[in-house]
């Protein structure tokens, strides 16, 4: 083979393994973003039979980007004059994964509202977007709740993508207390930190193609995505949880984001714990920390 036949098999070599890198960015990218439909709907008949849910569906801002999108969720009535909690699940998840949560808050007699996130659940829409248009979801149903129950102070209980919805959102909502756990500090870090996990110590190599691709299907740049530039505009209490064994947001940037976030503010690392459902792992060390942090800022008292 002479220098000419080298050179193009390297350039042909060099263009495959450049379009081998653009589909794998691509499958990962719509793995990642795919929507999960789930008929949780259709459960609340054996949810009802020991927890009385009231199917809602809660209209979201005709500037929404899912034209077609209403929030379904769950709504549990609680005491009046002790609150109401919304509870907004991680990715890839639905309502159901707060629902443990719920039980406890209401026994406790919070109302709670449950929700499926755009593209998850019963909630339409085509595509995850991290965050982006799931702040919409988010801020209509807390809307719903201060239309729904005027004078009730109003919390909201959020992990990782529920989380990063709540921080996100373009007009900070008017809450009394807000726990984010799991939450990653930058965009950047959550795609690197999944793609580690995944791929092993390589697997970074593609995070600047992968963050490329996303930033182009949603129009928008990875700092539009990343909690850490508008933790600090959020006008609540604010209790931040993670846990120590927590390979997709590790605990350094939970404490940048406690760095970041105003006062009064709270952190909670939780030993051992990982990255999903911290009630269940934590169990009434949870239950008892979210009651004294919710009882500091919700209940009023006469």
């Amino acid at each position: 083979m002479d220098m000419r036949q080298w050179i193009r098999f390297g350039v042909f070599s060099l263009l495959c393994g450049i379009a081998a890198l653009l589909i794998i960015a691509v499958a990962v990218g719509e793995l990642l973003s795919g929507a999960v439909p789930t008929a949780v709907d259709s459960l609340s008949g054996a949810v009802s039979a020991d927890f009385p849910v009231e199917g809602v569906q809660i209209p979201v801002s005709a500037n929404s980007r899912n034209t077609d999108s209403s929030v379904h969720g769950w709504l549990v009535r609680g005491r009046r004059g002790d609150g109401i909690i919304l509870l907004v699940h991680s990715l890839r998840s639905n309502r159901i994964e707060m629902l443990s949560r719920a039980k406890f808050l209401n026994e406790q007699g919070y109302g709670v509202l449950l929700i499926d996130l755009r593209a998850h659940g019963e909630t339409p829409g085509d595509r995850i977007t991290f965050g982006l248009g799931e702040a919409e979801d988010v801020e209509a149903s807390i809307a719903y709740l201060r239309n729904a129950f005027p004078g009730e102070r109003i919390a909201t209980i959020g992990v990782s993508l529920g989380a990063a919805a709540i921080v996100l959102s373009k007009h900070a909502p008017r809450l009394d207390a807000v726990v984010l756990e799991s939450l990653h500090a930058t965009f950047e870090e959550a795609v690197e930190n999944r793609l580690r996990l995944h791929l092993g110590e390589f697997g970074p190599v593609f995070s600047p193609l992968l963050l490329w691709q996303l930033s182009f299907r949603f129009g928008t740049s990875p700092d539009e995505l990343s909690p850490i530039n508008r933790i600090g505009d959020l006008n609540a209490p604010l209790l931040l949880i993670s846990g120590t064994d927590d390979q997709h947001t590790k605990v350094a940037e939970t404490e940048r984001l406690f760095e970041a976030a105003r006062q009064p503010k709270e952190i909670w690392v939780v030993p051992g714990g990982g990255h999903f459902n911290m009630h269940a792992y934590a169990g009434k060390e949870y239950e008892n920390r979210i009651s004294g942090f919710l009882e500091r800022y919700l209940r009023r008292r006469n």
